[in-house]
Order: C-alpha cells, then sequence, then structure tokens
C-alpha cells in the first residue's frame, strides 16, 4: 500500500444460474485466490451469486433466501481474507425487488448498493423484475446487524488515505449521468462495476472506450467485472469481459479467459493529486453520501503494472508516425504564427550536424511550406569549432543541400581566442568559460546575421535539456522561437527518424544524424577525429531523465516512488546503483537550473509536460532540494 498502491482484482466466475449454494463455493474460492495474489479489492459480475439470466425465477422465494443464504456463506468463510469483495445479488426490501452489490471486507457486509438504471430495451427486461435506486441511504437487517443501503456510499480506509470505493452496476456505465459522477465528485477514487453486458459484435471495443474514458472524466480507478461462462444463452452470450483503468489508461484486461483473476494496482494518490491540481474537478458536498470506514491489513503491495520506458513516445509503433506528424505540425504551426506576426523575412538555424538542431530545421522548412515561402530564406549556419568533428559539419551541410536551403559556415575559432586574449583565458585549460565562450559567440553570430537579414533566430534546445540545465545561460539558452521547447529528448529522436521515413533526400544523412552520439562539441576532438564530449557520459542517460521528468512534473510523483517504478522499469537494462546515480542528479540539476528556465523565450508547448514559467511550470528559481536528496 505504499505510496497510494491498492492492488484490485476482476474475476468472472463460471456461474450456475439459479445454483446459489454452487455460486457461493465458487465465489469463496476465488476470493481465497485472491488473497493469495495479494489483491485488496476483487469485484465479480452482476447477481454474481445467483446469475444474471434468471428470468422469472427471481420472484422466488427460495431464490431470494438462497441469495441470502449465499452471501452469509461469503461472509462466513472469507472472514480471514482481507479482501474486499463487491458481489451481486437481487436483495428484497420494503416490498421491492433490488439488482445490488453486496461489498464484503472480513466477513461483514459494508454496504448494500442498488442499481439505479434498470434497462428495459432490446435485449434486457430488468424492468420486469426491479426497482430502480431509491434517493438517500437507508439500512437493512443483514444477519444480526445494520447494513447501509443506498446508491450513495463511499468506502473508506486509513491505509491507503487516498483509496475510497462506490459502487455502480452495469447499465450505470451507459447513462448520461452516471452515478459515479456523483461518487467521484464526493471523494470516490475507485469506482467498481459490476456488470452483465452481453457480446455482440464490435460492443467490446465500445465497452473498453467507454470505461477508459470513464476513468478519465473522473480522474478515477475503475473495476469492472462482466459475466461470462455459465449464464444463460437462451438469447444473449456473455465473455467475461474484465478490465481495469486509471485515469484513461487501460491497465489490464481479459475476455474469453475462464476464471483467471485479472489483477493490476491502481495508483490511488496520483488519483488525488491529479484532481487537485485540475481546478475545473469541482468537489461536492459528500453530506449527501454515507461514509463506511473499514481497515486493510498493512502489506508491501507488489507492482504487477508496468510503466512505459519512454512515457513520451506512444508504445503502440502503430502510433508513433501518427503522433510525430501532429507534434511536427504543431511545432510549425507555432512558428508559422510567430514569422507571420513579426513579418520575418526568414529565419536563421545553427546547425550543429547534432538532433536537436536537425529537428529545428526540419520543422523550420515545414513552416516556411505551409506559408509558400522560398525555403532559401531560411539560412542554416554551422559554426565549427574546437570540438566540431568532419561528421557532424559535413552532415550539417549535406541535410541543408538536401533541404534546398541557405547554407553558410562561419569558423568562429579565432573570434573565440581573440576573447579569450580579452579576458585573460587561457586556451588550453577546458573549464567551464572554455566551453560557454564558445557557446556564447555562436548565439552571437546567430542573432547578427538574423539582424542583417530581417530574420527570426529559431531555437534549437529541447525539453530534457532544459529540465537539466543543460544549455549556457544566454548561448544555445535564448533565441527567438524555441520551436522544441516541449520535445523531450527521446522524443526528438523518434521525431527526426519519422522525417527519416518520409523523405528520401534525406533520409541517409538523417540516419547518420540519428547514429552520431549526443555531444555539445565544446571540447577538443580525440586524435581520430571522434567526439571526445559526450552528453549522456556527463549528465547520463537521456531516457532516464525524461522518465524521471515525466514522473516528477507531470505525475508528481515523489523522489522514492520514482525510484521505485525506475528500478521496475529499466531492471535488465540499468543496474539500481545507475538509477540511483542519475536519479541524484537529475534533483540536483532540476532545482539548481531554475534559473534558466525563469527567462526562456517563447516556444510551443506540443505535449502534456512543458517547463515554460508562463504556463505549466512555474517555479522559484531558489527553492531548496532539500525534500528531494
Amino acid at each position: 500500500m505504499r505510496d497510494g498502491y491498492i492492488k484490485v482484482g476482476s474475476v468472472s466466475p463460471h456461474v450456475i444460474v439459479a445454483d446459489t449454494v454452487s455460486n457461493a463455493c465458487r465465489t469463496v474460492e476465488l476470493v481465497r485466490k485472491a488473497d493469495e495474489k495479494g489483491v485488496k479489492v476483487l469485484v465479480f459480475p452482476e447477481l454474481s451469486l445467483t446469475g444474471y439470466t434468471l428470468g422469472d425465477l427471481v420472484f422466488s422465494s427460495d431464490l431470494l433466501q438462497g441469495a441470502i443464504r449465499a452471501l452469509e456463506k461469503v461472509c462466513g468463510e472469507t472472514r480471514d481474507l482481507d479482501v474486499l469483495a463487491v458481489v451481486g445479488l437481487p436483495l428484497q426490501d420494503h416490498g421491492k425487488l433490488y439488482n445490488t452489490a453486496a461489498v464484503i471486507h472480513h466477513g461483514r457486509v459494508l454496504a448494500f448498493v442498488p442499481k439505479a438504471n434498470i434497462p428495459s430495451y432490446g435485449e434486457f427486461y430488468e424492468g420486469r423484475w426491479y426497482e430502480e435506486a431509491f434517493e438517500g441511504v437507508r439500512s437493512v437487517r443483514f444477519e444480526d446487524y445494520d447494513v447501509p443501503f443506498g446508491r450513495d456510499i463511499i468506502i473508506r480506509t486509513p491505509l491507503p488515505s487516498s483509496f475510497a470505493l462506490s459502487v455502480e452496476l452495469c447499465e450505470d456505465l451507459w447513462v448520461p449521468q452516471s452515478p459515479s459522477v456523483s461518487h467521484a465528485l464526493a471523494g470516490a477514487t475507485v469506482i467498481a462495476n459490476l456488470s452483465a453486458s452481453d457480446e455482440l459484435i464490435g460492443k467490446d471495443d465500445y465497452r473498453r472506450g467507454l470505461v477508459r474514458m470513464h476513468s478519465a472524466r473522473l480522474i478515477c480507478g475503475y473495476i469492472y467485472a462482466n459475466a461470462g461462462e455459465g449464464e444463460s444463452t437462451t438469447d444473449m452470450v456473455f465473455a467475461g469481459h474484465g478490465m481495469i483503468a486509471e485515469n484513461g489508461t487501460l491497465l489490464a484486461e481479459q475476455i474469453l479467459a475462464g476464471e483467471n483473476i485479472l489483477v493490476s494496482e491502481i495508483d490511488t494518490s496520483h488519483l488525488a493529486s491529479e484532481r487537485m491540481k485540475h481546478t475545473t474537478f469541482h468537489s461536492r458536498d459528500v453530506c449527501q453520501h454515507t461514509t463506511v470506514w473499514t481497515r486493510f491489513d498493512e502489506c508491501e503491495t507488489y507492482l504487477t503494472r508496468t510503466y512505459p520506458r519512454f512515457p513520451f513516445v506512444p508504445r503502440d509503433e502503430g502510433e508513433v508516425a501518427k503522433r510525430a506528424e501532429r507534434i511536427v505540425t504543431l511545432q510549425a504551426l507555432g512558428l508559422r504564427k510567430r514569422l507571420e506576426h513579426t513579418g520575418s523575412k526568414g529565419a536563421v538555424v545553427g546547425l550543429s550536424g547534432g538532433l536537436d538542431s536537425t529537428l529545428a530545421l526540419l520543422v523550420t522548412v515545414k513552416a516556411f511550406d505551409m506559408l509558400s515561402r522560398d525555403r532559401k530564406d531560411i539560412l542554416a549556419i554551422t559554426m565549427p569549432c574546437f570540438g566540431t568533428t568532419k561528421r557532424t559539419r559535413s552532415n550539417a551541410e549535406i541535410l541543408a543541400t538536401a533541404l534546398g536551403v541557405s547554407f553558410e559556415e562561419i569558423d568562429i575559432t579565432s573570434s573565440v581566442r581573440s576573447h579569450f586574449k580579452d579576458i585573460g583565458q587561457k586556451g588550453d585549460v577546458y573549464d567551464v568559460t572554455f566551453e560557454n565562450a564558445q557557446a556564447r559567440e555562436r548565439t552571437q553570430v546567430l542573432m547578427d546575421r538574423a539582424n542583417m537579414t530581417g530574420s527570426l533566430v529559431i531555437g534549437t534546445g529541447d525539453l530534457s535539456e532544459l529540465a537539466l540545465g543543460w544549455a549556457t545561460y544566454n548561448g544555445d539558452h535564448m533565441s527567438m522561437y524555441a520551436v522544441n521547447a516541449s520535445v523531450p529528448k527521446t522524443l526528438v529522436r523518434h521525431l527526426v527518424h519519422w522525417f527519416a521515413s518520409c523523405d528520401a533526400s534525406c533520409r541517409d544523412v538523417l540516419e547518420d544524424i540519428l547514429d552520431t552520439p549526443v555531444s555539445p562539441e565544446l571540447l577538443p576532438a580525440n586524435e581520430d577525429g571522434t567526439i571526445a564530449q559526450v552528453t549522456e557520459d556527463l549528465v547520463g542517460p537521456y531516457e532516464l531523465h525524461d522518465f524521471f521528468l515525466y514522473h516528477f512534473v507531470r505525475a508528481s510523483f515523489s523522489r522514492e516512488k520514482i525510484r521505485r517504478i525506475a528500478y521496475r522499469t529499466f531492471d535488465g537494462v540499468y543496474d539500481r546503483t545507475v538509477v540511483d546515480k542519475w536519479l541524484d542528479n537529475f534533483f540536483r540539476r532540476f532545482f539548481s537550473q531554475q534559473f534558466k528556465r525563469s527567462c526562456l523565450p517563447d516556444g510551443p508547448k506540443v505535449g502534456s509536460v512543458t517547463l515554460s514559467p508562463r504556463s505549466d511550470w512555474r517555479m522559484p528559481s531558489d527553492a531548496s532540494s532539500a525534500l528531494w536528496r
């Protein structure tokens, strides 16, 4: 339960219609199996103790009494198990029959929740048998104690404190105003749905989208358990579609899986954090909801869910190209607007032959194409100095030629040496002054050439570099429009790869740029002419830093939680000592380098994370990092 995780499960037992004794026995067996797996919340389908397809048998007093005895059996035989089970049964009260969910924990029924929306259309005829849920919460007698009975009930626990469970049943999800909407606004972070949705061609896709998007709208975890084998096939077929979703992400899913228990972990603390950030998620007066408290045994929640190694890149390879095209279009649209607004005659790009400047040039070309402007109005300038290698210098010229833009080489070596002389810097002392003087000289050249041609200087730095402060203040840190400002390094690579797949004229040079080690090339090259200064050797692997960045800024995870999921995600890729080293470095640099982000040039937001001080990230430049050390 550490970090707010709660292990949950969805199961579709093989029911025997109207055989409440057998169904109770099977329910107990499955709760025991769930307990062995460490599951804390297990959701069964609608009317799971009797079967959903009872028809008029549901009016039988023997059947109704059998359902109560089945519930008593489940309570009695799961008393020593720490599984909160949500099972379904028909319940009679005040002369009416209700399609009901019973929430059981440690042998007691914590709540009875009636179905709010009773379908009587198509193949469904529930209005013949069941009453809709009533307003408010009353109590019913079960065994020797009173149990809250009503739609508006929330089950809470002290640990994790962010766990709050409410229940709805099948059709409740499909209506315009689902009960779970009011539950979520009253504080429920997890919704259990006991369902009996029959299987039709294409219905599983619709159902999947419904569950996923509902969890996104409510910023909640959603456990969906659907009826399966054993239900009558007189008119319908059920496939046991189980799903576990969290805030728009489908964590786990199964269909036609028999009695396999679908398991994942819902991060309730993350859901609570997301709700705090969303100022339009207005909490409702919780007085209309009855809170029932219970307590889970404290234990470690071992994670089975996975986190993407590259959180900024789609998992589905088929989606990468679509996402890449969309991102580049957004970057180009932002630049197009800026070019139109300023009346700029052209654009200037410092082209090093590395990934970031390559992407900036490609985006600039796209923006000019959108404007039907001559690509020759784009000036790509390469500025070799002490660390420039033949490979990057050559790739810069080849790319500019292939794209049909203007190209200049301005060697800044003598200018930098003159500057060293002016300030008393020794040319053989490879310190920060040695490096930054080159970066600032390049920026001066770009700015002045842009002034000469009435152009804009297009920034090349990316989101990962901004997070780490891996930029020279008032050097490559500055531009007139920063098209890559919200694109992390791991995504830059995919965008350039996408361009390579789309344009045969520059495919070879783009592929060679992709194969070139990331480097600022500010230190002299090796004797064999290869790059001596490899960025990831100095600041750490960008795939780790982008992972840290996403989960710190976007998800607001604690340092220890980030470490925990990084260990799991990068197991077999990096040793834990390596993860620890670069996690320490990430937080040290992120806090110490905020002053650079506080005065960033404009740039388009294209993803869910940006560090612009004018939009998503507002942080004091002198905030303490003590809590993250």
